[in-house]
């Protein structure tokens, strides 16, 4: 099997764990997922109560999102799946990703955080609609500040008095999340927090 972000071989040894398949698979080499550089902020707020992100913005981590989200490389959900688990997994809270627009998902052929989610084994519930069909990435920090009203709540679904987790790829400016938060908490959820792969410089 060859790395799927720089298609060199990868190295396998042969294990116990292999023959039971519960060693981990590796879907990138060790040079790759060693140019991914940890953070691991953590910050309290509000509307977004606590919010936990595990990865800086370098250029290693914009190629890959660029790869995975742009050029419709699915494959590539699943790169990320095991830091994924250790922060989502046990967490006594509903988790939520951060929807595209439904028109934004046709173009793209897939939800791309939902797939890490899948490719993480997370269970999720899907409660929320995004109602902009504009790309945050394409606009400036003034102009995402500025934006209101990007989601609803799904018709049909029904929001506990509990915590919710938001899942989305990047954290730049905090709006979507802060967007997605007062919805939920307008709608009775008693605490929202927030997990994100990327941090971006603000």
């Amino acid at each position: 099997m060859n790395c799927l972000l720089c298609e060199q071989k990868l190295a396998s040894t042969p294990s116990w764990q292999s023959l039971f398949a519960i060693e981990k698979t590796s879907l990138i080499c060790e040079n790759c997922s060693k140019s991914f550089e940890r953070v691991d902020i953590k910050e309290e707020g509000d509307p977004v109560d606590h919010v936990t992100s595990i990865y800086t913005y370098n250029e290693p981590m914009r190629e890959y999102l660029h790869q995975y989200k742009f050029l419709q490389d699915v494959a590539l959900a699943g790169v990320f799946a095991e830091e994924l688990r250790t922060e989502l997994t046990g967490k006594d809270a509903i988790i939520v990703p951060i929807p595209m627009h439904p028109q934004k998902k046709i173009e793209r052929t897939f939800a791309h955080v939902e797939e890490m989610l899948k490719e993480a084994r997370i269970p999720f519930e899907d409660l929320l609609l995004k109602t902009n069909t504009e790309v945050m990435g394409e606009k400036t920090r003034e102009e995402r500040l500025a934006m209101r009203n990007l989601f609803t709540i799904k018709p049909g679904s029904e929001i506990q008095n509990t915590t919710y987790i938001l899942v989305d790829d990047i954290y730049t400016t905090g709006t979507t999340l802060r967007q997605a938060a007062t919805v939920l908490k307008e709608a009775g959820a008693s605490r929202v927090e927030a997990v994100t792969l990327i941090r971006a410089e603000k």
